[in-house]
């Protein structure tokens, strides 16, 4: 492979998607803001670079996977990124972020003509570290067509639409997982005490109309109680929180979200920030406190 590529934030997603592109023989610079993260990746065969802008250096291809939209912009336009690229470059933004900051962001780039796509993902560590990602890119169809062996190291890759659209469909992503979790907690406290076994119900239902990946992953965590951030329960109130937003600009109703989001505002206030967000369970044997560990 000959495209050199800049990968920004190798955090606990940054770090195996990075993994995955140097072992689809890819060239890539990395940089993350706590320099430890990047060196990290220094065995795996990554270039560590100093600075944001000393990454993007000559790179045709700039992956960001960053915190929230400040930070993306922060980096792409504050730290130089933006101003170091060539035009023809792309910037794939694979950050959780409000969709009119990713339309923001791309029509600066464009005026230098640099496209950007929002290309958020979904699938977790687990995701990040198999290759496994869904990924929901906004922006030019043709830009992703031309990126598609780039992405298929990490996932599949899905065209939702013009810029924006990706991250809009991270939201409602976040949505359902978050709502879903959420119900799978509760059964689990109604499971416990009604005195059934969590691990034999989890069981029982596989298979089921209730059968999904959160019963499969997090259900796993909550029956072994392994709460060690894939995702992490801060993530989750900031992703509902923009969901909110963005729903009341489009004066639209959300009472699932609502309820939700208010459970995971009161977990992360009272200590569950950087834990998963499947943790959630912790937050209502608290409320119930017949049950639990």
């Amino acid at each position: 492979m000959t495209r050199a590529i800049a990968f920004l934030g190798t955090g606990l997603m940054g770090a195996p998607m990075v993994r995955r592109l140097l072992g689809a023989g890819f060239a890539v610079t990395v940089w993350n803001r706590d320099g430890s993260k990047a060196e990290a990746l220094a065995a795996d065969g990554a270039r560590v670079a100093a600075t944001a802008a000393e990454a993007a250096q000559g790179a045709e291809i700039v992956f960001t996977m960053l915190s929230d939209g400040t930070a993306v912009g922060d980096v792409l336009f504050g730290q130089g990124v933006a101003e170091a690229l060539k035009p023809g470059a792309v910037v794939v933004d694979t950050s959780s972020i409000a969709p009119n900051l990713a339309r923001a962001h791309a029509e600066k780039l464009a005026a230098r003509g640099i496209a950007h796509l929002d290309a958020p993902v979904s699938g977790g560590t687990v995701g990040a570290e198999a290759g496994t990602l869904a990924i929901m890119a906004g922006g030019d169809a043709a830009v992703v067509e031309r990126l598609a062996d780039v992405f298929a190291p990490l996932g599949r890759v899905t065209h939702v639409g013009p810029s924006g659209a990706g991250q809009v469909c991270k939201l409602a992503n976040q949505q359902i997982v978050a709502i879903t979790v959420g119900a799978l907690a509760e059964a689990m406290v109604l499971v416990e005490a009604g005195g059934a076994s969590r691990a034999a119900f989890r069981n029982a239902i596989r298979g089921g109309f209730a059968e999904s990946r959160i019963l499969d992953l997090h259900g796993a965590r909550m029956v072994e109680r392994r709460f060690d951030p894939g995702g992490p329960s801060r993530l989750q109130l900031k992703d509902l929180d923009t969901a909110l937003a963005v729903a009341a600009d489009l004066n639209l109703t959300l009472p699932l979200t609502e309820g939700v989001r208010g459970a995971f505002a009161g977990f992360v206030a009272t200590g569950g920030a950087e834990l998963d967000h499947s943790a959630l369970l912790l937050h209502l044997e608290a409320q119930n406190p017949k049950t639990g560990a």
